[in-house]
């Protein structure tokens, strides 16, 4: 395959439906209600900390569909890189990993291109205040910026960014380098929101996602399969066959 080889991201596997529910028996519930609707989805710390994590992983896959192990690996670089050749042995696409350069490297090393790491920049929850207080002195559009370029460099597939740093991202990456964006709504939103750098579907691929992360717009919706496939249309209508 040439080094230069870029796969094309299927159209309805650019949405990527966060199963942030309590059980594994609600979020099996959930994916038979979705059908087809999904084709990848994520599963994070809620669900591994409630049992049965990796069955369910195991179970999505003879579904086929693709998995993204939203896990935020985060220890010293050893640990990490033990946890990755242990999670070699699933069946997942993906799983995020914090962190300085020593420990993506550490990653992305016993990864080994067995399943793609994706860097976590700064979370989508946290706004220039909050990394104030957490003793940060920097604007949090550079810090984003920085993390992507260095973390492609080490060998990463991916970051995990908000919408509003996709543009930057993507001029400074290559084409293959992924860029997932979470805080996905459906529509502009203002008020209570634990998101707070937040952008809707058409923005943040307009702005250079790769994938887009949602939940509860779908799954707080009275209807979560039409509310998916209306999301799928938007996304198709911007990438046309």
């Amino acid at each position: 395959m040439p080094e230069d080889f870029i796969p094309v991201i299927p159209t309805r596997e650019r949405l990527i439906f966060a199963l942030d529910v309590p059980s594994a028996a609600e979020a099996r519930g959930l994916v038979e209600d979705l059908g087809d609707s999904v084709q990848f989805y994520k599963i994070g710390l809620e669900l591994f900390l409630s049992g049965g994590y990796f069955e369910l992983s195991d179970w999505l896959k003879t579904r086929e569909k693709r998995v993204f192990a939203d896990l935020k690996l985060f220890d010293v670089p050893q640990t990490v890189a033990s946890a990755v050749k242990q999670l070699r042995t699933r069946d997942v696409d993906y799983v995020t990993v914090h962190g300085n350069d020593a420990i993506l490297r550490a990653a992305a090393e016993a990864a080994d291109g067995a399943l793609g790491i994706l860097a976590v920049t700064v979370l989508t929850s946290l706004d220039r205040a909050d990394m104030e207080d957490l003793g940060f002195q920097a604007d949090v559009s550079a810090v984003v910026l920085s993390r992507a370029k260095r973390s492609e460099a080490i060998g990463c597939a991916g970051v995990i960014a908000s919408g509003h740093e996709a543009k930057a991202i993507r001029e400074a990456v290559s084409d293959s380098f992924r860029v997932v964006v979470p805080g996905i709504r459906a529509a502009a939103v203002s008020g209570s929101d634990d998101q707070k750098r937040t952008v809707d579907v058409e923005e943040a691929f307009r702005r250079g996602a790769d994938h887009i992360v949602m939940g509860r717009p779908i799954r707080n919706a009275p209807d979560p399969r039409h509310a998916a496939e209306a999301i799928q249309d938007r996304i198709a209508a911007l990438f046309p066959a």
